[in-house]
């Protein structure tokens, strides 16, 4: 408890942490970006200074020298100059702008917004505006922290999967433990049940009453070969999918109520599959389970397998309350039940047999809110060898 706790605050110190330097390196770049920009101000009324120079100079007696380097010096700010509501002159722009009015008067817009103008007295009651962008220094500064930003977010969510990743590997290890742990309990009194069921042959005691007794017996062998089977590969066999179908529900046909209505409808021949019988038994008895508890214990219950092109087709048919369609795809996942004592790990487990040990499909094939819900399987049918 107190490592578990120690881990979570460790965890929060790293995730405050990180937000905190996150925190500071944006706003050094935006102190760093102003600066720039202030700079890029300064530069611009120098070379607006520079101009009204040039322009107001008596070529004779005034130094021209020092105004035209500073404005030669300017190779990375775009600049357009207007009189009159007319562009004069333009520096450091695009020829295909340039070339263009329209371009150029749609880029001149574009610099109106990215700072204030600097006016330049070109003569007594005659002005010029100077419009100026940000250079490409400053504008890559700009994306720089949406960039940063990007970067951190994808780090962020390696980690989250990793660490996602890690905890249900962990999880999957743990539950596939304490199954294999389940199937070793459950087969020491299992042993002695088949013992005292030898002795009670011996004794000539009610055949019914033993037949009924062995069914259980062999039953509870089942379940204890499906615990044992989680987290390892299970091995596949070529079989008849219809007949082992059927067995499964015919054992479970027996075993519930009266109130409900079971059909089996399937071909009169062999599918054969590559399965593996003990699992495929565990997602019929799944399936049939779920459909009999959103039906109450009483309603029809239909179970069907059709031949579809190179696929079998299985559905379990109910009567139940239905699904919202919203729910189709959140139904196989691990934790989700509408039962007030659910674990939720019913369709989840059946998922993971029929799609990561037998490569076929399971979905919600078709659901409506108060008239039932039909659940499809699909495998790919082997072809019988000649």
């Amino acid at each position: 408890m107190q490592f578990s706790e120690r881990r979570n605050s460790i965890r929060w110190i790293i995730i405050i942490t990180s937000f905190v330097i996150v925190s500071l390196i944006l706003w050094n770049t935006y102190s760093f970006f102003q600066i720039f920009k202030n700079e890029e101000r300064i530069k611009m009324e120098l070379w607006a200074e520079s101009m009204k120079t040039l322009i107001n100079a008596d070529p004779e007696t005034t130094e021209l020298e020092l105004p035209r380097q500073i404005m030669s010096n300017n190779t990375t700010i775009p600049i357009i100059l207007v009189e009159n509501g007319q562009i004069i002159n333009h520096v450091n722009i695009d020829e295909e702008i340039t070339s263009d009015k329209v371009k150029l008067k749609a880029y001149l817009e574009k610099l109106k917004k990215e700072n204030e103008p600097i006016k330049i007295e070109r003569d007594k009651g005659i002005f010029q505006y100077q419009y100026y962008g940000n250079s490409s220094l400053l504008n890559k500064l700009k994306y720089y922290p949406i960039g940063l930003l990007l970067i951190i977010f994808l780090f962020g969510a390696v980690v989250y999967n990793f660490y996602r990743s890690t905890k249900m590997a962990t999880q999957n290890k743990l539950w596939a433990g304490m199954a294999k742990e389940t199937a070793h309990q459950i087969g020491t009194p299992l042993s002695s049940l088949i013992g005292w069921l030898e002795i009670m042959k011996a004794d000539n005691v009610d055949q019914t009453f033993l037949f009924e007794i062995e069914k259980d017996i062999t039953r509870l062998q089942t379940i204890t070969d499906r615990f044992s089977k989680i987290g390892s590969e299970p091995v596949l066999e070529i079989n008849d999918i219809v007949a082992e179908t059927r067995d499964s529900f015919d054992y479970l046909k027996s075993r519930f109520s009266k109130q409900i209505e079971f059909s089996f409808t399937a071909p009169n021949e062999a599918i054969l599959v590559s399965f593996n019988p003990a699992l495929h038994s565990w997602t019929i008895e799944n399936l049939v389970k779920n459909a009999i508890d959103a039906m109450k214990g009483r309603g029809k219950l239909a179970l069907s397998i059709r031949k579809e092109g190179d696929f079998v087709k299985i559905k379990v048919s109910d009567t139940g309350k239905g699904i919202p369609k919203k729910e189709f795809k959140k139904v196989f996942e691990p934790g989700f039940t509408t039962k007030k004592r659910g674990w939720g790990l019913g369709l989840s487990l059946t998922k993971r047999i029929v799609e990561d040990y037998h490569k076929g499909k399971i979905k919600v094939s078709e659901s409506e809110i108060g008239k039932g819900t039909s659940m499809q399987i699909s495998f790919k049918k082997v072809e019988k060898k000649s």
